[in-house]
């Protein structure tokens, strides 16, 4: 893993819950709450928490005597998500993924919103499956390939024209680069886990009102950011621009209804 694909830091935050999770990140996370739901745990550990958007999703859809935990390696994000809030107290945690501070069998679900992306993840995953009571889920999703996901892909396309010698890749390196369903059953047979993952693909759409919006928060609120900047001091605003002007090239000036696309895994301890 690129180190540097963490770097949620400065206003990354901020710009990331204000457009990005309105437009792509809460569709899954109302879904995947109520996936966590149905399988009625008493203790939840969510990791890769970001700014809590599968876990204000959790408390709603969760009992009000189920202990949540979140938790995430990025104390800009965490902060966010801890000073937007939840409807009853969760349990704030930083914590690294691949060395989590709880004794073995401590919970009944782990559930993971796109982090898995950024782990070493047979590592991570064997930590996932240690802190999993026998009997215990382990439920994440995954972005599908760039090209199933119109946005990030049309972003993509732009910078690459604007770089054509160095194009950021982010995009499709870390948040899109997770889409193999075989290797990730193989990453978890690794870190240990015996029972056959399930997974299912899962189309949604992503709608806004203009193209300024999703180029904000993909140029401005992700580690996208840091690469544009290492390539161009002074020009992001530039070519925020640039990539919002690819999307209104594709989908028009107006409001926007367009493809995403996830996988959905579960596998049991």
């Amino acid at each position: 893993m690129n180190m540097a694909d963490r770097g949620f830091t400065g206003s990354i935050p901020q710009l990331y819950e204000r457009y990005l999770v309105p437009l792509i990140f809460a569709p899954y996370a109302q879904d995947l709450a109520a996936r966590a739901a149905a399988l009625r745990p008493a203790r939840v550990l969510e990791i890769a928490a970001g700014t809590g958007v599968l876990t204000r999703h959790l408390v709603d859809q969760l009992p009000a005597g189920t202990e949540i935990v979140a938790s995430d390696l990025n104390a800009a994000m965490l902060d966010m998500a801890a000073t937007l809030g939840t409807a009853r107290p969760v349990e704030w945690r930083l914590a690294d993924a691949q060395e989590l501070p709880y004794a073995d069998e401590s919970f009944d679900l782990v559930a993971c919103q796109f982090g898995v992306m950024f782990l070493d993840r047979p590592r991570a995953f064997a930590e996932i499956r240690r802190v999993l009571r026998p009997g215990g889920f382990f439920l994440f999703n995954v972005w599908d390939h760039i090209g199933s996901n119109e946005l990030a892909d049309t972003v993509t396309q732009a910078l690459a024209q604007a770089f054509p010698d160095d194009p950021p890749r982010f995009l499709a390196r870390t948040p899109h680069g997770c889409h193999d369903l075989d290797a990730l059953r193989a990453d978890l047979a690794a870190g240990g886990f015996e029972h056959p993952a399930d997974a299912v693909t899962l189309p949604m759409r992503a709608r806004t009102e203009s193209p300024s919006g999703p180029a904000l928060g993909y140029c401005q609120g992700t580690p996208l950011r840091n690469e544009i900047e290492a390539r161009a001091p002074g020009r992001l605003p530039e070519l925020t621009a640039h990539a919002a002007q690819a999307i209104a090239a594709r989908f028009g000036v107006g409001p926007i209804d367009t493809l995403i696309q996830a996988h959905v895994v579960i596998v049991g301890r």
